[in-house]
């Protein structure tokens, strides 16, 4: 057996002690001296000899709460379900509390940890950690990766915005450093972007995602952009199940 494999074995020794089988496993963390319960998921291929990609997923609004389960089963959680052979990554879904959303630094605080968690338990590659998210959680992606603009390979934003509504759609949007699309662009401008939303959405206007990637085609930026007719709100789906998205995501390493 190799050193590095040693190391490896002893640093997961918890893990193997629990006897615990790959697949979507029960974890805590705490920040800020408060419990968090969350789900982490662990690929069927996982071995602790090699380095592996690590996604970061947030959460709608419905599924706030503290039981740490009910947001890994849908959206992301949901597809990985469906199609796990798509998904050869270490994924973890850290859930937000009632009466407040992800934009708040103390949510922001344990899904970081519960990231940094993940990576040193599971020999996760910090140069390919990614971050989605969906609604509530999509506006918690572009605040998050804004703010961390040097964590993560890639992003992938489903409904999410912005501006709350009804703010969203009012005018004017200000200029300068006064226009938050063309703030947060400036921040992520570096960072592979996919924005997926609905046209229909009365949830999260369209708009949102629109003027993101307008703010981030004016800094040239090859942001890629789904746009689904007739789709409302709950484009989550159909985004998540998309072989393609997972094979883009994945595909995406830190310089």
């Amino acid at each position: 057996m190799s050193r590095i494999t040693l190391f490896a074995m002893v640093a997961l020794f918890p893990y193997l002690c629990r006897g615990e089988k790959p697949g979507f496993l029960n974890r805590m963390i705490t920040a800020g001296g408060v419990a968090y319960r969350y789900v982490l998921y662990v690929p069927p291929s996982w071995t602790p000899g090699e380095k592996w990609p690590v996604i970061l997923s947030l959460h709608g609004s419905i599924e706030r709460g503290s039981d740490g389960i009910v947001q890994s089963r849908v959206a992301l959680g949901a597809a990985v379900r469906r199609y796990p052979e798509r998904f050869p990554a270490v994924i973890v879904m850290p859930q937000c509390r009632p009466g407040v959303d992800w934009i708040d630094p103390t949510m922001q605080a344990q899904a970081l940890g519960a990231l940094d968690a993940a990576i040193k338990e599971f020999n996760g590659d910090p140069k390919r950690v990614y971050l989605t998210g969906l609604s509530m959680g999509g506006y918690g992606a572009w605040n998050l990766a804004a703010r961390y603009p040097g964590r993560f390979a890639a992003l992938a934003v489903v409904c999410g915005g912005i501006k709350w509504p009804p703010e969203a759609a009012m005018q004017p949007l200000g200029s300068g450093n006064d226009n938050p699309y063309a703030r947060t662009a400036r921040a992520v401008a570096h960072i592979p972007i996919w924005v997926f939303h609905g046209d229909q959405d009365r949830n999260v206007p369209v708009s949102e995602s629109r003027r993101m990637v307008e703010a981030l085609k004016a800094l040239r930026v090859p942001v890629r952009y789904t746009e689904y007719p007739g789709i409302a709100h709950e484009c989550w789906d159909i985004t998540y199940r998309n072989p393609e998205l997972a094979a883009w995501l994945l595909s995406q390493r830190l310089n």
